[in-house]
């Protein structure tokens, strides 16, 4: 599957950072992580600095898939509002899975810390309300949010005109969320799961996948053959091939990035992300270098060639609605892109096995606008299972879900 169009600025800005081999033999681990991205790269760190042995196999180059194409955004926020999830599955399960995001961003900024440089930077949340219709939904998810104790604060339509520079009829401001270099970090934690004594390989295609009573057997496009007590899935969107029915529908996202940009120009925006109610959603942020990173624009294509063509004018109609926000910002595209990104019905990740696999196959679906944050918790949330131990939202992000 060709997960991205154009020229994503990860992989620009970084190159290819470190060389992994090709698994060629046959071999055997305890754990094997099918997807070298971020989240396969968080949940293997994970488990390897728990003393299990993993073995990472990774199609393309490590990182160069969904990853590379990611505009890394830590929320607590997810793309469906708490408030709506406590009206499907109650308020004490949408509530522990707000808290649970909120966590993954504390926990991700240490990782971080230990790695060195992967641009992790905390920030604000600006999320506003497109239309007037929006104040009341987005001033209801706010009531619910304080009510368990989340910090945000509301912000009138003068305040974001005067703090933020643009017109809005309203905003939640929120102090939690941060910024990262999702490419450059995967490549730093499969560094550090190597040194421990894992083993990670790209250019190196599972075939087939058989489950038994003991284990798995993974047989590779080459020959080889790959025995295991777990698997655990985490391909991005390309794991949806491996399940009976579809449990997200796949689509395109688009985002541009621009040269280095004053910061009188950016004012708050450089310290500030920011987010629209409508669906899509406009969404943008900086880097550590001054750079306007701006995503949104989403379709229904999910056809490369369809979304390759689609690239240049995406970015043109981005860069039109920033600058309606701003005027005085001139948005000149220096890299854009398009890449799929997966929906869930819900808005939440799928963690865990399928029925079709039984109980050694594990996926890991971090699916939706918060995908770092909930790869995060999918993570630990894998190590428990694989443990054999409670997980408080084990429950909620299992498959189990589709049926309540």
């Amino acid at each position: 599957m060709d997960l991205k169009s154009g020229y994503p600025f990860w992989a620009v800005k970084n190159g290819l950072l470190k060389a992994f081999p090709q698994l060629t033999r046959n071999h055997q681990s305890e754990v094997v992580v099918i997807g070298g991205g971020i989240t396969g790269a968080l949940i293997a760190d994970e488990l390897s600095r728990n003393d299990h042995h993993v073995v990472v196999l990774e199609r393309r180059d490590v990182g160069w898939g969904s990853s590379a194409a990611s505009t890394a955004l830590l929320q607590y926020e997810i793309d469906t509002h708490m408030t709506e999830l406590a009206k499907r599955y109650g308020e004490a399960d949408a509530v522990l899975a707000y808290r649970a995001c909120a966590d993954a961003i504390g926990e991700i900024e240490t990782l971080a810390a230990g790695l060195g440089d992967v641009d992790f930077e905390r920030q604000q949340s600006l999320y506003y309300a497109s239309h007037e219709e929006d104040v009341v939904p987005l001033k209801e998810e706010l009531a619910l949010r304080q009510k368990h104790g989340f910090e945000a604060d509301w912000l009138e339509s003068e305040a974001v005109l005067a703090e933020y520079g643009f017109v809005a009829p309203g905003a939640i401001l929120t102090q939690l969320a941060a910024t990262i270099d999702p490419y450059r970090m995967a490549y730093q934690l499969f560094s550090r799961v190597v040194e421990r004594g894992g083993e990670v390989y790209d250019r190196t295609h599972m075939q087939t996948m058989t489950p038994d009573e003991h284990g798995v057997t993974l047989s590779l496009v080459n020959g080889a053959k790959l025995r295991c007590q777990y698997v655990v899935m985490a391909a991005g969107y390309e794991s949806q091939a491996w399940l009976p029915e579809s449990v997200a529908v796949n689509r395109s996202s688009y985002a541009l990035i621009t040269d280095p940009l004053p910061p009188e120009l950016l004012g708050k925006l450089r310290h500030t992300m920011v987010w629209e109610s409508a669906r899509p959603y406009l969404y943008m942020r900086t880097t550590r270098d001054g750079r306007l990173l701006v995503g949104g624009d989403d379709d229904d294509d999910d056809i490369p060639k369809r979304r390759d063509a689609q690239v240049e004018k995406k970015a043109e109609g981005l860069a039109a609605k920033v600058e309606a926000l701003w005027p005085k910002l001139e948005i000149n595209p220096t890299f854009s892109w398009g890449g799929t990104f997966a929906e869930t019905d819900d808005g939440l990740p799928f963690f865990g096995p399928h029925e079709s696999h039984g109980s050694r196959v594990h996926f890991a679906m971090a699916y939706g606008g918060n995908g770092i944050s909930y790869s995060m918790i999918g993570a630990k949330l894998l190590r428990a299972l694989i443990e054999g131990k409670q997980h408080p939202l084990a429950a909620l992000f299992s498959f189990q879900r589709l049926t309540r």
